[in-house]
């Protein structure tokens, strides 16, 4: 009860809440003036029939017809009193039983019980909230990030001017602030000079609008846009955006990057330090069938396999590893040794035949561009005759109709491209494709991160996720000098000796057996020890960086904590 007056005082500060409670106070006002002047017929009636009442009496009468409770203790006997009644009866069905509740909720009860909604979504952070993360939508970018954010206990908040959003967040468990995105005090209800980072992935014009309004307030916060169009990259860069991102070009572009007859060479994905992590298929190589031990990679190219891939599953390699046609290898190592591995696979998997591509958006034409500077050539399939760009690139027509696919080559082509923007779509065309064809790569674009295994089981290949792709990038500005993700849930991660290894060799620490973590590097002084030999001591001073998935870090931090 002692929120009650600044419930009352914050419901009626809105002017539409105000112009609704004035239409309330209209309505009871015209059924007050109709009660008083059927009260005052009664009085005159009963005295025609030659019956005296009180007037109170008369107003009881009136509710009790009017609400049709109806007593009966009072009647007319004349026809005309008798009609009166009814016209009473009815008029009080209407005003008091049907439009006074719905007058009452519509103008009163709904907009109270929003008020008190509104009330519980916060609109500013605590002034001592720093080193935060703003988002100003929520979509499968915000959602993966956020997971990210929250398994290293980085703090957050979403921005949205939404409340029923807002609310819906913030029983889900988001920490969500309510305001306006283009309003510079919500940001400064935001802390935003004190956050670590501004991610705006809302369309173009807007996310220049957040950014203009951000550097009006604070021009240190970095900030972090996605484009969707070439042409808006200069302009959010001079309104104030730390780094421009195209998001669905990168993962066209990463997606032609794992083609077979490209990825079969070892496929840069990421850097730590001098350290290269690379991925490479094993499908149609002569690896496919051999184990580790027996493919010669580390004898021929010095290159060290830290894992591998499976329809989606990392697993921890070991000697007697065997690679199937569907494993992609996980390999780190420096410059040259990757380019030995280059030369180790050379002339495995040229292209003769154009690969195919399902969907001519924005993932799609990304990674036809890609597959062009490669000279690779390449079909797109797209039903939308508007999108077709180049004579002889593109088939129109359905991409789900046998007679489209055969017309752009399925029946030839080495891999197929699923690049549309729904995962429903996505997982239909992957499954028709994997029934045509059994030997074909399919590499599949998932929209939302939770359909990723459910494309491994429809017959994918390689899957990514737009939404991963993007948190990893933003992440890794956040936390560039400790944790790198290179790919969906692979992690390179640097960390101090623990007590417990110090003296012992990389083969008698089972770091890799216990936690599925792989030492890549050693920094020890000024030297680095590039994968380094399994007979090698640590030492108490070393610097270890190591590979691993999400739970695997999480399990080697668990067993090894680092002091504080």
């Amino acid at each position: 009860m002692k929120f009650l007056p600044s419930q009352m005082m914050f419901f009626l500060q809105g002017r539409e809440t105000k112009n609704k409670v004035r239409s309330l106070l209209k309505f009871i006002l015209v059924l007050g003036l109709l009660i008083i002047a059927f009260s005052i017929t009664f009085h005159f009636l009963m005295q025609y029939e030659g019956r005296q009442y009180s007037w109170i009496t008369g107003l009881y009468w009136t509710l009790t017809v009017m609400s049709t409770l109806g007593f009966g203790d009072i009647t007319f006997s004349s026809d005309l009193g008798k009609i009166f009644s009814i016209i009473v009866m009815l008029l009080g069905i209407v005003f008091l039983l049907i439009m006074l509740p719905f007058t009452f909720i519509t103008f009163f009860y709904a907009p109270w019980l929003e008020a008190q909604s509104k009330l519980r979504v916060p609109r500013e952070l605590p002034e001592d909230f720093t080193d935060h993360v703003i988002f100003t939508s929520y979509d499968p970018i915000t959602i993966s990030l956020v997971e990210l954010l929250e398994k290293y206990s980085r703090p957050y908040v979403i921005l949205t001017p939404d409340i029923q959003l807002a609310m819906d967040l913030i029983d889900q468990g988001y920490n969500v602030v309510a305001g306006e995105l283009d309003d510079p005090e919500a940001y400064r209800n935001l802390r935003v000079n004190q956050a670590a980072l501004v991610v705006a992935n809302n369309d173009d014009m807007k996310n220049t609008n957040i950014t203009f309004t951000i550097r009006e307030i604070t021009k240190e916060t970095p900030i972090v846009t996605n484009a969707d169009s070439d042409e808006s990259i200069d302009i959010l860069q001079l309104a104030g955006s730390t780094h421009v991102f195209q998001f669905m070009k990168l993962l066209g572009q990463a997606l032609a990057r794992r083609a077979l007859g490209i990825s079969a060479r070892a496929n840069v994905i990421g850097h730590f330090d001098q350290m290269l992590i690379a991925e490479a298929t094993a499908m149609r190589t002569p690896l496919v069938g051999k184990t580790l031990m027996d493919s010669g990679i580390r004898q021929a190219t010095g290159i060290n396999v830290v894992g591998l891939w499976e329809k989606g599953r990392f697993e921890v390699p070991r000697p007697d590893s065997v690679i199937t046609p569907t494993t992609v290898l996980v390999l780190a190592g420096i410059a040259e040794q990757l380019a030995k591995y280059d030369q180790f696979m050379e002339h495995v998997g040229e292209l003769t035949t154009p690969i195919i591509i399902l969907g001519g958006g924005r993932v799609g034409r990304a990674a036809a561009e890609a597959l062009r500077k490669r000279g690779i050539l390449f079909r797109i399939i797209e039903s939308n005759p508007d999108f077709a760009e180049g004579d002889g690139e593109y088939v129109i027509g359905n991409a789900a109709n046998l007679h489209t696919l055969i017309r752009a080559g399925i029946q030839e082509a080495p891999s197929v491209f699923v690049t549309t923007h729904t995962d429903d779509l996505n997982i239909y065309l992957t499954i028709y494709c994997r029934r045509l064809r059994p030997d074909i790569q399919i590499i599949s674009r998932a929209t939302l991160d939770r359909n990723i295994s459910i494309l491994h089981t429809a017959g994918a290949n390689l899957v990514m996720s737009a939404a991963s792709l993007a948190a990893n990038t933003i992440f890794n500005l956040l936390i560039r000098h400790k944790v790198l993700m290179v790919s969906e849930g692979l992690n390179i991660f640097r960390v101090t000796t623990h007590a417990s290894l110090v003296g012992k060799t990389l083969r008698e620490s089972k770091i890799r057996e216990e936690t599925g973590c792989t030492i890549i590097a050693i920094q020890r002084g000024e030297q680095t020890y590039l994968n380094p030999d399994p007979d090698l001591r640590l030492a108490g001073n070393d610097m270890l960086i190591l590979i691993g998935t999400g739970e695997a870090e999480k399990l080697f931090i668990t067993q090894y904590p680092e002091k504080v």
